[in-house]
Order: structure tokens, then sequence, then C-alpha cells
């Protein structure tokens, strides 16, 4: 089918060379000449402008939104909307706060503009592992674009479902409609705030066995340990495995002492949203708070830890460490 893809950085251009590998007609647009042009070599239809966009799309439109969350986002999104129709569907794959999806959804459904809300996990490996999607909003909108996110997804890549699971469904192809609007990017929230938890966790477990040559400890109770041959070992039948922890381990090979990270940590968003969730319905989240503030303090002094932290943003996500002020 044909979809319009706006925003072509680390992972709206990946996702549109999957879609048209997938068969489907891309329209693509970028503030970025370079980049459009990139992607009309590769097959797809370039403009130069967010109308122009709108009119190359046959209706019911479909535009896929991948720019960073928060001012630019909603600029986009307003824009863009003043150029489509009653029936067209906007699809907002970004890191947006939910709350601000239940509200564009309500402004956009007062000119029977459909608003999707698609949490999108997969970062700079996307284009050949498929990315994770979290999808909320209008159903009918989602079912209509079902092939556009079979096409995204991973599908089963050789994962065989839970033993428990009974339902089949598009969770075990990777992606899922988790409910109406914002109830995608919630979902996506909560993920990142875990990953927030699940890095940290990986990140102290390094330091400590960096140091456990420390000249406090007893010198029989001292060890120097191969980090990266750590890191593989617990790649293979471990019960931490995990994607990660292969990033993890990558960097460790490549660089064991982690150089090339000073250790300044961002943050996203995400994982301050989670803790404003979990504020709000009072639940205990002490691991992914932590977390958050641990990404504080590496901004201040940073240790091996946050060196660990960096290692798996790059890899993951292509995220660049800050030059510090």
């Amino acid at each position: 089918m044909q979809i319009a893809m706006v925003g072509l950085g680390r992972m709206g251009a990946n996702m549109a060379r999957r879609l048209m590998r997938g068969g489907h007609d891309c329209v693509v647009y970028d503030r970025n000449p370079e980049a459009v042009a990139q992607l009309v070599s590769e097959g797809a239809i370039g403009v130069a402008s967010l109308q122009e966009l709108a009119k190359k799309l046959a209706p019911p439109r479909a535009a896929w939104i991948m720019v960073p969350s928060g001012e630019i986002t909603e600029n986009t999104v307003m824009e863009l909307s003043g150029y489509l129709s009653a029936g067209d569907v906007m699809i907002d794959g970004g890191n947006s706060y939910f709350k601000d999806d239940v509200r564009r959804a309500k402004v956009l459904a007062q000119r029977g503009i459909r608003y999707l809300d698609a949490g999108t996990s997969g970062g700079v490996w996307g284009l050949e592992r498929g990315y994770c999607l979290m999808v909320g909003g209008d159903s009918a909108a989602v079912k209509n674009l079902e092939p556009v996110f079979r096409t995204l997804a991973p599908g089963g890549s050789g994962i065989p479902p839970s033993p428990g699971r009974t339902t089949g469904g598009s969770a075990e192809l990777g992606w899922l409609y988790c409910g109406p609007s914002g109830a995608g990017h919630f979902v996506k929230m909560i993920h990142n705030g875990i990953e927030y938890g699940l890095m940290q966790a990986y990140a102290e477990g390094f330091d400590i066995l960096r140091n456990a040559n420390a000249e406090s400890l007893p010198a029989d109770q001292r060890y120097e340990l191969n980090l990266a041959d750590i890191a593989e070992v617990w790649r293979r039948g471990s019960v931490v495995t995990s994607w990660l922890l292969d990033l993890s381990a990558d960097a460790l090979a490549r660089n064991p002492d982690l150089s090339e990270y000073s250790g300044f940590v961002q943050d996203s968003g995400e994982g301050r949203w989670t803790v404003q969730a979990a504020l709000d319905q009072a639940v205990p989240a002490e691991v992914l708070t932590a977390a958050l503030y641990a990404r504080f303090r590496s901004r201040q002094e940073h240790t091996f830890a946050d060196k660990i932290l960096s290692a798996m943003r790059h890899g993951f996500g292509g995220h660049v460490e800050p030059h510090e002020k």
C-alpha cells in the first residue's frame, strides 16, 4: 500500500527502506534534502514539503511521522493535518508523551482525521531485525494499516510463542494494538522505563566486576577479571541473556576500557514519564526511579557503569554523547 514517511533520521529512513522492501510505495520527506535524495535513489518518491507530500498521496492518505518528540512533533502534526482530509490517517511513531496523543487525537478527530500513536522499538537495527510496535488509537484505522505494521514488525523471527500462550495474534509477530489513543505510547513509555532499569543493572554489575581488584580488598579476594569474556560467556545459556548484554559484550570486546565514552548519559524523557505514571498510580517503582536518578548523576561525575550505559545506548540507538558544558 502507499504510505508517507516524514522524518528520515536514524530510524525513519530505515523504516521507509523496510516498507519498500516489503512492496509498499513510500513518499518521503525530511528537512534535509540529501536524506530525501538518498531514499529517492532507492525507489521512494521524494517531496520538498508537507503540502507536496499530501498531494502525492491517494486518499485515504496514511502518513507516518518519525521526528523527535516534543515541539518538533507537535508542529509537524499540526502543519500536516492542515493538508489532510477526513478519513486520512496520521501515525506518530516517535516517543511522544501519551497525554499529548490523547489531546492531538481529539483535535484531529474534529476534522475526521484519525490519529494513531505507535511506540516503536528497534533502533538502528530495525531495518534487518524489524521493529517492535505498540499501537494506540482508532481500531478501524489500525485494521486498515495492518499490512504496514506486519511489514515493519519482526514477524515470528524464529521465536516460538510462550509455552502458556494459546491465543495467537499479532503480538507473536512483533506488533500489538494496545487500545485507544495514547495506549501505544503509554506501553512504549513503560518499555523504556524498564529499559533504564535493565541497563542500569548491567552497568552496575560490570562496574563491580571491574573493581574486583581494588587495593582496599584483602589480597586473597582480589580478582583480575576479563569483562569481555564474562559478557561473552553470559550470552550463552545464562538467565541474564539479552540484546542489551549482546551490545555490552560487543562494546567490551572492541575496547575493554570503553575509553571512547565519557559516561555522560542522557535521558530522552520516557524514564521521567514512567516515574510520573508510577506516582500518579501510587505504584512503587524503586528500581526504575533509581535508574533515572543515576543518569542525572552521570552528568556530574562519571563511572565505568556510566560508560557501559553509553555503550549500550550507542549500540541499539546510535545515540551519541552530548558535549559536556
